[in-house]
């Protein structure tokens, strides 16, 4: 199979990565984090014009209509260079989800997207949910003139900068039934809601949400009633393997950091790199950036089969990339000694971000157990 990048999608990598070079200085990324900015709004504004926000946004809403492989090279940029931005839950997941919404919620939303002034988030997860992205327990029930939410949200990815929340709630059946579930846009100020803002180990500006009947207009539910679960799902997906791509563009600057030590680092009077064993790690580093590269390249070409066979590969992916990429964290880590876990360190930042990526949407244990449901004979993936 061809993996190669037309020559418009290396011009996007290209210029992904001149601007990760160019931006993407530790010792400002650590200031920013110091002050206790969630992103650099700065920074997402010259994203915008680039129209990187646009890309996943289809071409009659005022995007580019680009695909997944597009999103990939943009996304492994932002796991090179640590970026903060909320490239994945802003401009991957929330296209995804508001190509259901009203023509009037599209407009409103979808522009400020593009033009870098709304940022959406995603509320994936609840309490007791454990990576189980159809238990849900918050409900929504009919008011006049639209829909009263009520419930809890343990994440939401980027919520900590958020303006709007798309969530999830249940209008019919049991607490972990695919059916019934329905879409609500909550506006981050509205009545009834309480952000609970956090900061992850990787320093993302995460929430968590509660809901005490928090009434949204009929027009903010996405899709029809009880019918979201699929379009949750998939948007979900296309969230997953943006987030692979980050991991693998982290994996990657992280063994080349590594390589460099080992080639500058003296001990003993001789090069780390010169020592058999060190060479051994370095090359099985190298192996498992190799490994997790083929695993996401199979996993955005995956997105465009239906629910069942895109949901095998991604499982499989997340989990070989699961493993491979704290591999390699961690080698770097260990291999550049002591001074590798201070905070002054690039590569303890990397350590961290591989970690979050890990647990995003299931860590490697959970999608190895999906994998296995979905291989299991007569198994359908939702």
């Amino acid at each position: 199979m061809n993996f190669d990048l037309s020559e418009e999608q290396r011009l996007l990598k290209d210029s992904a990565w001149r601007y990760g070079a160019d931006h993407g200085d530790l010792t400002a990324w650590r200031a920013r984090v110091e002050r206790g900015e969630g992103y650099d709004a700065a920074s997402w504004r010259r994203m915008a014009d680039l129209g990187w926000l646009a890309l996943t946004v289809p071409e009659d809403d005022g995007g580019l209509g680009a695909g997944p492989f597009e999103t990939m090279v943009v996304a492994e940029a932002f796991g090179r260079y640590l970026m903060l931005e909320p490239f994945v839950s802003a401009c991957v997941i929330a296209p995804v989800l508001l190509s259901a919404a009203t023509d009037e919620v599209r407009a409103r939303l979808l522009s400020g997207l593009v033009e870098g002034g709304v940022v959406v988030s995603l509320a994936d997860a609840e309490p007791t949910s454990r990576f189980e992205l159809n238990r849900i327990t918050t409900r929504a029930e009919v008011v006049d003139g639209g829909y009263r939410l009520s419930g809890e949200k343990s994440h939401a990815l980027d919520g900590g900068v958020a303006d709007w929340f798309i969530v999830p709630a249940r209008t019919a059946g049991a607490d972990d039934d695919e059916a019934g579930v329905s879409l609500f846009l909550a506006p981050a100020k509205t009545e009834g809601l309480t952000v609970v803002r956090s900061r992850a180990m990787d320093n993302r500006h995460n929430a968590s949400l509660k809901l005490d009947g928090v009434v949204v207009p009929a027009e903010n539910l996405i899709g029809g009633l009880g019918e979201g679960f699929g379009l949750l799902r998939k948007a979900v997906d296309h969230g997953l393997v943006a987030r692979l791509a980050e991991a693998v563009g982290a994996m990657d600057a992280v063994h080349e950091m590594t390589l460099e030590y080992l080639k500058t680092r003296k001990q003993f009077g001789q090069t780390l790199g010169s020592f058999q064993a060190l060479q051994h790690r370095a090359v099985d580093m190298a192996i498992a950036c190799e490994e997790a590269r083929s695993m996401m390249y199979l996993a955005t070409i995956a997105l465009s089969d239906d629910a069942a066979g895109r949901r095998k590969v991604i499982s499989a992916a997340k989990a070989r990339i699961g493993q491979t990429s704290l591999y390699v964290g961690r080698q770097a880590v260990q291999l550049h000694g002591g001074v590798g876990f201070t905070e002054e360190l690039a590569v303890a930042h990397y350590l961290k971000r591989l970690i979050m990526i890990d647990m995003a949407f299931g860590n490697a244990d959970h999608h190895r157990a999906a994998l296995v449901e979905c291989l299991k004979p007569g198994a359908v993936a939702a």
